[in-house]
């Protein structure tokens, strides 16, 4: 069983946000996947699918995003799914708008998510995909919770389809190979 995480804020308010790419990439591949993530599983709403020949649960915190650890630690619990198994999808305004990044694991980069997810885990052995948001012109926390402009909307929405691509390649080819063929691509505009 695999466990592929998006973090985001749950509610109307916080939809199409930057910082809930996460939940975006969720979405789109439950789409692609025709499934519906509306089960509730502790403190998380959850869909079960099969991605590459492989059981895939994916998940979309409820606690809000400092919170996140804790929606994800009772589904890993209750699963038995070991870290290594958790992908979690995630925003980063280090990363220019469009980019993305994979990585088997490393600190929490001052993503409030992740340090949540971190701490609860006991870990930070698990893969994470980052999806550059841009940097913050304002304070990080108006930036995160902004909404991307129509020309940004147009390069985050195909970043969030290439974060689903490399969701389903992680899941056939294995992290390396998503790696190899993601971090090197020039998703974007920008260069870093």
């Amino acid at each position: 069983m695999k466990l592929i995480v998006g973090l985001g804020n749950p509610g109307r308010d916080y939809a199409g946000t930057r910082h809930n790419v996460g939940f975006d990439v969720i979405d789109l591949l439950a789409k692609r996947y025709k499934t519906r993530v509306l089960r509730r599983m502790g403190r998380a709403l959850i869909a079960r699918t099969t991605i590459a020949d492989q059981e895939v649960i994916l998940a979309k915190p409820q606690t809000f995003m400092n919170l996140s650890g804790e929606a994800v630690a009772h589904i890993a619990r209750r699963e038995k799914i070991d870290p290594a198994d958790i992908l979690v999808v995630y925003d980063d305004m280090a990363l220019p708008l469009g980019k993305i990044r994979i990585r088997p694991g490393g600190s929490a980069g001052g993503h409030n998510g992740m340090k949540s997810i971190i701490y609860r885990l006991g870990t930070q052995e698990f893969p994470r995909l980052r999806v550059g948001i841009g940097s913050a012109r304002c304070e990080a926390i108006d930036h995160v919770l902004s909404r991307f402009s129509r020309a940004e909307r147009k390069i985050a929405d195909e970043a969030i389809m290439d974060a689903a691509d490399a969701v389903e390649m992680i899941l056939s080819d294995g992290l390396e190979a998503a790696m190899n063929r993601y971090n090197r691509r020039d998703n974007g505009t920008c260069k870093e």
